[in-house]
């Protein structure tokens, strides 16, 4: 086991460094992105500009900065799933024209068997889309979480396959709460025999210190050869009327501790794409909302302000150099 740990482990560290926008599979050369060998974009998870158009995303995205996105392609999203032949590669194309890759996306794919599923990966994958994340998948309550697992697993290895069919990998996010992903040893459980080329893991450090605040090593540990691309936001705890809640803040203002991470990313050998997720109060931007109560140019502040202290934290770590 540990053997095939390291295989995979070695195969992640050489895959990454042509990922993000660079690309594996010969296939996704015919796509519209140029590739970015031996460099990984920041990208931004899209939610929080959902109000934009396309051609306002990219010159946004660019004047703060990134040069990568996450772009949300589901439902609600900026691509709906029944457009994508049609508004994904516009996206690209906007996007593009400002100098922002498309790298990474997110979906509510949740099975091979689901509705749009080939039509969104193989337009993704000709596009030159290297990753996408999974939608979140609830368990079945009528049945033991073995069984759960047992069921899942099949999914999953269902889902390589096509992954496999159209040279796009996939991701399931480590997320807070009873779904799926949870307490990460359940995708643990599911994705232990997928092949991290075509199935992986978006780890989520904000969700695994929620859920695990002094644990979150041994799960980072575990997933390690799986974990393709990372999430990152923060949090603290606060009490308001009587009851803790989840505040989430800007970074480096929170509970993670990021030294503490990078120093689990660094000697783990973990890379690929980094998406920076905003989900502290936005005027309500950050929950996907068409009309938020905050300006762009106030939202476009925060943005600024978390990329930049990401890169300088990186950087603090000599990692830097491997991303733009």
């Amino acid at each position: 086991m540990e053997n095939l740990r390291q295989s995979r482990r070695e195969f992640i560290k050489k895959a990454s460094a042509v990922s993000a926008g660079a690309i594996i599979s010969p296939k996704l050369f015919s796509g519209s992105q140029i590739a970015e060998s031996e460099t990984h974009p920041f990208c931004v998870f899209t939610k929080c500009l959902q109000f934009l158009d396309y051609d306002q995303l990219g010159d946004t995205l660019a004047d703060i900065g990134f040069k990568g996105a996450d772009l949300s392609v589901r439902d609600k999203g900026h691509v709906l799933p029944e457009n994508v032949k049609t508004d994904l590669p516009k996206a690209i194309k906007a996007l593009q024209k400002s100098g922002v890759s498309v790298p990474m996306m997110v979906t509510g794919i949740k099975s091979a068997e689901d509705p749009f599923t080939e039509t969104i990966l193989g337009t993704a994958a000709d596009l030159g889309v290297r990753h996408y994340r999974m939608g979140y998948i609830s368990y079945d309550h009528t049945k033991s979480i073995s069984d759960n697992l047992n069921i899942l697993k099949k999914t999953f290895e269902n889902l390589e396959k096509i992954n496999r069919k159209f040279g796009i990998q996939g991701c399931y996010q480590n997320h807070q709460g009873s779904k799926v992903g949870g307490p990460v040893w359940d995708i643990y459980s599911i994705i232990k025999d997928c092949d991290p080329e075509y199935m992986g893991v978006q780890y989520d450090i904000r969700h695994a210190v929620v859920e695990g605040a002094g644990c979150w090593p041994l799960g980072m540990k575990l997933l390690s050869p799986w974990i393709t691309n990372t999430a990152i936001k923060d949090f603290y705890w606060k009490k308001t009327d009587g009851k803790w809640k989840i505040t989430n803040v800007p970074l480096g203002e929170g509970m993670i501790d990021f030294d503490a991470y990078l120093e689990e990313y660094v000697s783990l050998g973990i890379s690929g794409p980094i998406t920076i997720h905003y989900e502290y109060d936005l005027g309500e931007a950050q929950r996907g909302s068409r009309n938020p109560t905050m300006s762009l140019n106030e939202i476009s502040d925060f943005m600024k302000k978390d990329l930049i202290w990401l890169k300088n934290k990186y950087n603090e770590y000599g990692i830097l150099d491997s991303y733009i």
